[in-house]
């Protein structure tokens, strides 16, 4: 599961990981906190007589289509941008969504972001929702799941949002599916060539990192809970 402040994060900064896991036999799916209609839709509010509904429905459309491609189904809760806030009603919103599809993975952004002030607040809400699904891992009044592994997505820019990689995960084979994936998002077009040339610079690290020559493209991931082993 991905969770992502606005209905266009997830094909940038997973869809490679999403389009392996569903082309492996997994189950996906996307869940946005907003479409990003008020600040992440600049191009489609240069058409004249542009309306908040019309760019609601043109994001949803472009956002479903992109999931579909990399296997995965799409959700919005619809709960506003710029500035997304996130109230009782909406963390338990979130909440039930993780505990209804009770993922393995859950991904979402990383807690610090100076150039968009959605982000971090998306993250507090989903590690919460987390915590509320997975009960903290002991018997509830209420109805668990099984504690997901939680990881953080890629910011535009990373240096500057306490993001470190962990985790690289291959796309070589299922990148064009990602290229195909990012090119329906055509309100943010400049962002299809940073993303396509991020995963040439991250396959680099992933080749470096494993030896692994076979690996032209990756996308990088921080885990947030540790990793439960039964020997290293």
């Amino acid at each position: 599961m991905v969770i992502g402040a606005h209905s266009a994060d997830f094909v940038w900064r997973s869809g490679g990981a999403i389009a392996v896991a569903t082309a492996g036999g997994g189950v996906a799916r996307v869940i946005a906190l907003s479409y990003g209609e008020r600040g992440e839709s600049g191009e489609l509010w240069k058409e004249e007589g542009q309306t908040v509904e019309r760019v609601k429905e043109i994001r949803h459309g472009e956002a479903e289509r992109a999931a579909a491609l990399l296997g995965a189904d799409f959700r919005c809760l619809d709960l506003g941008d710029y500035p997304l806030e996130i109230d009782a009603v909406a963390l338990t919103r979130i909440s039930d969504e993780i505990r209804e599809f009770a993922p393995e993975v859950l991904v979402t952004h990383t807690d610090t972001d100076p150039f968009n002030p959605d982000h971090p607040v998306a993250y507090r809400a989903v590690d919460r929702a987390r915590s509320l699904a997975a009960g903290a891992g002991v018997a509830s009044a209420f109805q668990t799941i099984r504690p997901p592994a939680l990881f953080l997505f890629e910011p535009h820019q990373p240096e500057l949002c306490n993001f470190t990689p962990t985790t690289f995960v291959d796309i070589t084979s299922v990148y064009e599916r990602k290229v195909e994936a990012m090119a329906e998002m055509r309100a943010q077009q400049y962002l299809q060539s940073y993303y396509a040339e991020r995963a040439g610079h991250r396959g680099n690290h992933a080749r470096r990192a494993s030896g692994n020559q076979e690996v032209r493209y990756a996308e990088a991931f921080q885990r947030m809970i540790p990793q439960v082993v039964s020997g290293l």
